[in-house]
């Protein structure tokens, strides 16, 4: 089944409990911080619920339509069609949706390819067989809180004061299932999600048991609250002043769990501290929901690309020899996460059971790339837009008041554009820059996948070392001593 925006957005007005400080937010999808988000989450459902996509969003299977994200893939051109859906959905929010509802679906469906990946007695195959497919057929969106907070880091701290350590964990067990209780971050998207993915993708030590919980939660779950940050379009004036704030702030929540009863059919890894972070490497499932980050970033260096080329023609630096070195350099970063993502698909894996994957070492090397060049394009677009940004109004009322209106046009406008087509380029700029919305992005870009330390392990694990070993072996076993070095090295050897 396919929902509807309409259908989605009546899903999240469950009781779930969420505040924003001390604030109870009632219903998500008509409160002013998080209304405009709720209704780009649904336009994404609309999107895919449309005929005219499809055969790009869409793929048949046990006699229904399901989302593309869902698709186990076997073959190159099923990657491809994964990849493109990833795409398009990433275009809908210019990139600015981290967490949409094909990020953990991908997570999940790469975990369902591979069930050998989850060996019993701690992991729970046919729970998360199960579960894949009540997701895909009822069009769910899922997020996840696989990080324990910072503070429970230091345990330490809570044992020399006596009090319970922060961290999600198992309360203990009973016949029909486990209960949890603790924090767990961090949950973007949640707010307009049905479901919370609660893992672990940091290892974890042996004697974590009982924090090696990976389950599932719906987000109106009894004893579980959703803890918002300051959202972005708290005391904005107007879509135009802020554009990209008002749609796409996708919200990031801690997730508070109190006594949370969670059903034995919706654990999928209990009591295995190794296992409870296995599950992501050793299936595609880390590789499927990473190479949708790639796609997603993608579409925001898009953005960013043509960002930069619109704010230099605005201003008519388009025409400095410097300026456009700086934008071919941006172009040329824009490429590389293209051939990157493509790479991804060109030198696919082979899984067993028949399944495709995309190439980990190039998906993992990608992801590097984008944690380290967000900040450098932002910071180039930054010297682009100069002073510009702060020499607009401070918002459209201006336009409200027929002098300030007049004097706005006479003083404002350029030979390259008119007043108000400057000032929206420049309002959008500012939200790419500047912002509290573009300080998130900024964050967000250069911790969503880890500290740089865990990507570049993955790399090291995802490298054959002895195939490169092997390239010096062989170079060097080319050439040898000189003669008469060999000879007087032979004669010491049988001394």
């Amino acid at each position: 089944m396919l929902r509807t925006g309409k259908e989605h957005l009546e899903t999240l007005r469950d009781g779930r409990v969420v505040y924003v400080g001390g604030e109870r937010v009632d219903d998500v999808t008509t409160h002013p911080a998080f209304r405009e988000a709720a209704k780009t989450v649904a336009g994404i459902y609309d999107m895919k619920a449309d005929p005219a996509n499809r055969d790009t969003l869409t793929y048949e299977e046990d006699g229904a339509r399901h989302s593309i994200y869902y698709l186990k893939p076997k073959t190159r051109e099923d990657l491809q069609r994964r990849s493109n859906g990833h795409r398009v959905i990433a275009d809908y929010t210019f990139g600015m949706f981290g967490r949409s509802p094909d990020h953990v679906a991908s997570f999940v469906t790469g975990m369902s390819m591979n069930p050998a990946g989850l060996p019993a007695p701690h992991a729970y195959a046919d729970n998360l067989l199960k579960y894949y497919k009540t997701i895909r057929d009822n069009d769910t969106y899922v997020v996840y809180a696989v990080v324990p907070p910072q503070a429970a880091r230091n345990p330490e701290f809570y044992q020399k004061k006596n009090i319970p350590l922060p961290t999600l964990r198992v309360v203990r067990e009973e016949d029909d299932g486990v209960v949890i209780s603790g924090m767990k971050m961090l949950a973007t998207g949640a707010l307009y999600a049905n479901e919370i993915w609660i893992g672990n993708v940091i290892p974890l030590a042996p004697d974590q048991k009982k924090e090696a919980i990976t389950c599932s939660v719906p987000c109106n779950a009894k004893g579980l609250s959703l803890w918002s940050r300051k959202p972005s379009a708290v005391g904005l004036t107007s879509e135009f002043d802020s554009p990209l704030a008002w749609r796409y702030d996708e919200s990031d929540s801690m997730v508070m769990c109190d006594e949370v009863k969670v059903p034995w059919e919706k654990v999928f890894v209990h009591d295995d501290a190794l296992l409870s972070r296995d599950i992501y490497i050793k299936t595609p499932s880390h590789c499927f929901g990473n190479h949708q980050s790639n796609v997603r970033y993608w579409s925001k260096m898009r953005l960013l690309l043509g960002l930069c080329s619109k704010v230099a023609n605005a201003t008519g630096a388009d025409q400095v020899p410097a300026v456009r070195e700086t934008l071919g350099k941006m172009a040329a970063v824009e490429a590389q996460i293209g051939a990157m993502v493509n790479g991804q698909i060109n030198a696919f894996e082979r899984w067993p059971d028949g399944y495709a994957c995309f190439n980990r070492r190039f998906m993992y090397a990608a992801l590097e790339w984008c944690t380290q060049n967000y900040t450098m394009f932002i910071d180039e677009l930054r010297t682009l837009c100069g002073g510009g940004v702060f020499q607009m109004p401070a918002d459209i009322s201006v336009m409200d008041d027929p002098m300030l209106a007049r004097q706005f046009d006479a003083y404002w406008q350029t030979p390259q554009a008119d007043s108000v087509t400057r000032m929206k380029l420049f309002k959008f700029a500012w939200d790419m820059v500047g912002s509290e919305f573009a300080g998130r992005h900024q964050q967000y870009e250069k911790f969503y996948a880890g500290a740089s330390f865990i990507i570049r392990n993955h790399s090291y694990r995802e490298t054959n070392w002895a195939e490169f070993n092997g390239l010096i072996d062989k170079a060097m076993a080319a050439y040898d001593m000189p003669g008469a070095a060999k000879a007087a090295e032979i004669g010491r050897a049988h001394v």
